[in-house]
């Protein structure tokens, strides 16, 4: 892989975990500082939920029952045209399965 496209893809998923930082902080910090518990009884951070993403979804949808939905629509909101990019995409793809 070329040093530009791999620059590319950590961007983006450095893009992709601050707007779920951002849309969980958004909804409330006591939800936040669950999901940020439950990952680390995983032993990860919300960057390696990156890598992740059936941990992290599982405790998205553990914590936000009824908003999980939502979590995910405010999430490709906040994130614009960079929800198109082929690495983004993958991640929708697991979290709206």
């Amino acid at each position: 892989m070329d040093v530009r496209l791999q620059f590319l893809k950590e961007h983006n998923k450095l893009a992709l975990i601050a707007c779920i930082e951002i849309v969980l902080m958004s909804m409330g910090n006591t939800k936040y500082h669950v999901v940020i518990a439950k990952l680390h009884a995983y032993n990860l951070t919300m960057r390696d939920s990156y890598t992740n993403l059936e941990e992290l979804k599982s405790i998205l949808k553990e914590v936000y029952v009824f908003e999980y939905d939502q979590v995910i629509s405010d999430i490709k909101i906040q994130l614009g045209d960079l929800a198109e990019e082929k690495d983004i995409v993958e991640f929708f793809k697991v979290m709206e399965n």
